[in-house]
């Protein structure tokens, strides 16, 4: 009894049924009307469902053209001026004369940059705050009506334009300008493809599906697993965006609608002004601009702007509020407003909330155009099936392996802590998937039964280490420590063999792939730092006591 008693309270087999024990917990196996259930998530193929295949619409060029010659091919068309010339171009500003009448509001139409005039002997010299690079950029916006992002690469600048774009359209957009195409490239940047995927990632994950698998292939596809959920559904999730709203604050705690999403026709890049500030211009439909004047002079928050916060809710949660800028409110009180920017704050944190707000004011709306070009669907009853075979396989797996280990060894105090240890790894194994909400797929799957040989393999070694063969007697202490050393001395080496195999595979592959490596790796840390353990100390209890 004190074998027993000892055999229990070893912290090997404390930490073994601890282990099985949580498990049990995080899976969670209940009755339901339908049979029995648990917390798992399971992939596609067994729980049924959708799967899509997007491409990521864009190109990539480099260019080269004038600034000065962008400035005043622009302005001379807008004004009606064929006199117009640039007389400066700095860093970080461009002037240039004309002899029409304009208003900085005019002006800042084109969306160039802040502009401010200077009159003298009836000509007006503009000045424009903005950089060579951001002519370019404006220049293709305008003419492409796309956006255009602003890319570093080895040779320069290059433009990534986030819209269905061939090389014949561009060059015909720079031919006015006596532009140059140097290179063109199909496709996105690795940054507009991960922002692609956290998008959508955070959409799936709104309306409460949990740990929806959007992996992506190369730099233009994404891959979209939706388990449970059929075609239709799972086209209008991945293309339909959130609802959102502005609101302006009427007095404390008290908003009046001003306008909805739909009203947003364009969101642009997250930039900094001259005081480093980070922002999110974005531009209003007509209607919507005359829907927010209404509402700031409806609200006297043209003449105290400051006490009049916008807000702005994406599925009626809160993303964002600040004051109307004093010029804004000027601007207002005059005019209809298009173009707004919503400024964030200053360093990494407001570049940051710059990039979130820029997310949210397009209601869920992607970065770049996409194309669904593969589709299909697993009908849920071939998912059932599947998971029926993969149980039978499973089960077959530990007879078969129980009747190899009789064979060997003809004794059921060896047999059933073997079988008893395997199983309970296999349980931790499920238990850890619940608990990252991790989705078990075919080769999940897969991986546990090919863990289980890994499993018999290694307590096959500690048996056949510890058992004294050769006069019969029972084992030394010191024998026992030795062979006991020994075995795991094999076992940690092949365990960190296929260890060392996986990693490359679950880092550089995908789905299928990484799901294998993950959950291989995970039984085998599962395996070396608990369950062998807790076999050394019942196998040395069983030969002492047999």
């Amino acid at each position: 009894m004190d074998e027993e008693d000892s055999l229990i309270r070893d912290p090997r087999i404390l930490l073994l049924i601890a282990g099985i024990i949580v498990s049990i917990i995080l899976i969670y196996p209940h009755p339901t009307d339908g049979g029995i259930s648990t917390s798992l998530n399971y992939g596609l193929e067994l729980e049924g469902g959708s799967w899509l295949q997007l491409e990521l619409q864009g190109a990539i060029v480099e260019i080269d053209s004038n600034p000065a010659t962008i400035i005043e091919y622009e302005y001379a068309s807008c004004l009606n001026d064929s006199d117009l010339r640039v007389t400066e171009v700095k860093t970080n500003s461009i002037r240039f004369v004309t002899s029409k009448e304009v208003t900085e509001r005019e002006i800042e139409d084109l969306r160039y940059g802040a502009a401010s005039l200077l009159v003298e002997d009836g000509r007006t010299t503009v000045a424009i705050s903005t950089t060579e690079e951001g002519i370019v950029r404006t220049y293709l916006q305008n003419k492409l009506d796309s956006e255009v992002k602003i890319l570093r690469v080895e040779n320069g600048t290059a433009y990534e334009i986030r819209t269905n774009t061939s090389e014949s359209e561009i060059k015909q957009v720079l031919t006015p300008i006596n532009g140059r195409l140097i290179t063109y490239t199909r496709g996105v940047s690795e940054e507009t493809r991960d922002d692609t995927k956290e998008i959508l990632d955070a959409k799936l994950n709104a309306i409460g599906l949990k740990d929806i698998p959007i992996r992506t292939v190369g730099e233009d596809y994404i891959l979209i697993d939706l388990a449970g959920v059929d075609i239709a559904t799972a086209m209008r999730m991945a293309a339909t965006p959130g609802k959102f709203e502005i609101r302006i604050q009427i007095e404390g705690n008290e908003t009046a609608h001003v306008l909805y999403g739909d009203q947003i026709e364009h969101v642009g890049i997250p930039q900094q002004d001259e005081h480093n500030v980070w922002g999110v211009p974005f531009r209003l439909t007509q209607a919507g601009a005359e829907e927010l004047r209404e509402a700031a002079l409806r609200y006297n928050a043209t003449t105290n702007p400051s006490a009049h916060h916008l807000m702005m809710y994406l599925d009626k949660k809160e993303v964002f509020s600040g004051p109307i800028a004093p010029s804004l409110a000027e601007n207002i009180e005059k005019t209809p407003v298009k173009h707004l920017e919503a400024r964030t704050g200053m360093d990494e944190e407001g570049h940051q909330e710059a990039k979130e707000l820029q997310s949210h004011l397009r209601a869920g709306a992607l970065p770049v155009n996409v194309k669904v070009i593969g589709s299909g669907q697993v009908p849920a009853t071939l998912g059932a099936r599947f998971k029926e075979q993969l149980g039978v396989a499973g089960i077959i797996t530990l007879i078969a392996v129980a009747l190899i280990v009789y064979r060997r060894y003809k004794h059921r105090e060896i047999i059933i802590p073997m079988l008893l240890t395997t199983t309970g790894e296999v349980v931790m194994i499920l238990g850890f998937a619940a608990a990252i909400n991790w989705q078990l797929d075919l080769a999940s799957i897969t991986a546990i039964i090919a863990v289980i040989g890994t499993v018999i393999d290694h307590l096959i070694i500690i048996t056949d280490e510890v058992l004294h063969q050769e006069k019969g007697e029972l084992p030394t202490e010191k024998i026992f420590k030795d062979r006991i050393r020994k075995a795991f001395t094999i076992i940690f080496a092949a365990a960190a063999t296929t260890i060392a195999a996986m990693i490359p595979l679950g880092y550089m592959g995908f789905g299928a792939l990484r799901g294998f490596a993950i959950v291989t790796i995970v039984g085998v840390l599962i395996g070396i730092l608990i369950a062998r353990p807790a076999y050394g100390a019942i196998i040395k209890h069983t030969i002492t006591q047999n």
